[in-house]
């Protein structure tokens, strides 16, 4: 395919370099990326895929931008607080290259869209947060046989590999099951280093380039470990279990976090508990959150354990007026760390009357 003038002057560095030149230029004008999740590995990996001339790039985010989203999502200003992502996305990268289309959709990836989705393009970019949409995505992309380009991070540290890639080994070949709900905590629960999703998106940005226009060697049967604390980086290598081809159809939309969904005795709803507070017998409540999240803000008169204390000293770690049949509310950031508390106090404890507050902190 020739490349128009415009493209021609825009792309000049790529069509002077050598081993890329107009050939692989050629093969990014018509390429077809979809990238989930417009987050803090989203913003850096859209922004080097829309300059580098991907021809179509789709976005798909069902999140609204957050003011506490900007230590990290680069695509973003204050003004973009309220809008959703995708849109806010969108018209950021149209200005950055009006030679490509720019595809925003508002929506979540599920099971309903996610093969219909990833069918439609060359290889997938899951700047997800979530173990519930990293395993739609790899599920979806081995039935649909589309390689896709996977990158986390926490913390200080990140990871990233490319999966599914010409037979290469996938997500599941080196993580088979999601952990336990509430085991790992999100970025939300744990912080996250504000530069670093822009070292390890941009780094996916890269690996897609190169499984768009066949350069380089991408990483598959590779997990590369960035600590950024450091700077070092370790490369952990992997083999294909043919077990983890063996997918038939997508897995089943989940409860949060991977977990299962909560039996209808076991939350509450932030009006309910509103109400309650509000009322002459209060229950007790108990925020099993980490110490830093607690800055945020607490509910008045919550008892503040983190789970892990929780679940290794069990009811020690509570104070001695807790009765195991007594109204108890579990609170923490989303839902999940105080639903898998709540399981624990009762099946462990005889706490037969707590229950968790859905949806969090985020939704009280």
């Amino acid at each position: 395919m020739n490349l128009t003038p415009a493209e021609q002057e825009r792309y000049a560095r790529h069509l002077s370099l050598a081993g890329f030149g107009p050939e692989a230029q050629a093969r990014l004008k018509v390429s077809r990326v979809l990238v989930v999740g417009a987050g803090g590995l989203g913003c850096p990996a859209l922004l080097y895929l829309a300059a580098a001339g991907v021809g179509r790039i789709t976005i798909v985010d069902a999140d609204r931008v957050d003011v506490s989203n900007l230590q990290r999502q680069v695509l973003y200003t204050a003004a973009d607080a309220g809008q959703p992502k995708a849109e806010v996305a969108a018209r950021r990268l149209r200005a950055l290259n009006d030679l490509i289309e720019i595809v925003p959709r508002v929506e979540r990836l599920d099971r309903a869209n996610a093969l219909a989705l990833i069918g439609d393009c060359d290889v997938v970019v899951d700047g997800s947060d979530n173990f519930a949409t990293r395993y739609l995505v790899n599920d979806a992309c081995v039935l649909a046989g589309k390689p896709f380009v996977y990158g986390a991070i926490q913390g200080f540290a990140g990871q990233l590999s490319v999966f599914n890639w010409r037979g290469g080994p996938t997500y599941r070949c080196l993580f088979p099951e999601a952990p336990e709900p509430g085991s790992v905590p999100t970025c939300g629960e744990a912080g996250v280093l504000g530069v670093l999703p822009g070292l390890i998106g941009t780094a996916q940005a890269t690996e897609a380039v190169k499984v768009l226009t066949g350069i380089g060697e991408p990483l598959s049967g590779r997990l590369l470990l960035w600590d950024a604390l450091t700077m070092q980086l370790q490369t952990v290598t992997f083999a294909v279990d043919p077990r983890a081809r063996e997918i038939r159809e997508l897995p089943p939309e989940s409860g949060a976090a991977c977990g299962l969904p909560a039996a209808a005795n076991e939350e509450i709803s932030a009006e309910e508990l509103r109400a309650l507070l509000a009322g002459p017998k209060p229950p007790r409540v108990l925020d099993v959150r980490e110490p830093a999240e607690w800055a945020a803000g607490v509910i008045a008169g919550a008892v503040t354990v983190p789970l892990g204390q929780l679940e290794r000293e069990g009811v020690a770690a509570l104070p001695a007026d807790f009765a195991p049949d007594a109204p108890l509310v579990v609170v923490c950031a989303g839902g999940v760390r105080s639903l898998r508390a709540v399981r624990f106090l009762r099946g462990r404890h005889g706490f037969r009357a707590a229950r968790s507050l859905r949806g969090g902190m985020r939704r009280w």
